[in-house]
């Protein structure tokens, strides 16, 4: 089962904030990410979560 995450995202495209819901992954260094869909444009969001 995949870790989610639930809370704010920056989308660059937009240039606003946005409430969604995302799949945590772990990067090669280590550091936890939060990855989503912009409900508004469709872009690929980011949010970087810390240390694993």
């Amino acid at each position: 089962m995949a870790e989610t995450w639930s809370g704010e995202f920056y989308c660059v495209k937009c240039k606003a904030k946005r409430e969604a819901e995302g799949e945590v992954k772990v990067n090669e260094k280590g550091t936890r990410m939060a990855k989503a869909v912009c409900p508004e444009c469709g872009t690929n969001l980011n949010r970087i979560l810390g240390k694993a």
